[in-house]
């Protein structure tokens, strides 16, 4: 065995390897803790009757907002809906990139639309209006 050298896939062999084998298990372990705390709180808080009910106002605001802008927007939406429907790659290219999608929402304005108007498009509930975007978009 080699004490101080690597493997053939590169990873730490002898005394060195055994303490990076360990540290790894406790960095993993760690991780995943922290996730189950945050889970835990996330989830309280978002059981919270307050937050659960000014969630359904914002639900509702979306919504009538959605409709309101419906005749200034709809022109996007039917570039967007001929864009899938025939694979237009450059068009579905200038369509807002943010992760929506996981919400059941796509924005179909074009990129960039967040200085002047807020994302707009459709659910399986209607037409929807928001603003803000998802955590982890870049």
């Amino acid at each position: 065995m080699n004490a101080g050298g690597a493997g053939p896939a590169g990873e730490p062999v002898g005394a060195g390897a055994e303490e990076a084998r360990v540290r790894a298990a406790v960095a993993g372990h760690v991780r995943r803790r922290v996730w189950a705390e945050a889970e835990a709180v996330f989830g309280a808080v978002l059981a919270d009757p307050e937050v659960r009910r000014i969630g359904a106002l914002v639900e509702v605001e979306e919504a009538r907002s959605g409709v309101e802008l419906r005749d200034e927007f709809q022109v996007f939406l039917d570039r967007y809906e001929h864009a899938v429907r025939t694979g237009d790659v450059a068009v579905l290219a200038q369509v807002c990139p943010g992760k929506h999608g996981r919400w059941g929402r796509v924005c179909v304005l074009t990129a960039g639309h967040k200085e002047r108007a807020p994302h707009w498009g459709l659910t399986v509930d209607g037409p929807v209006a928001w603003v803000g975007s998802a955590p982890d978009d870049d």
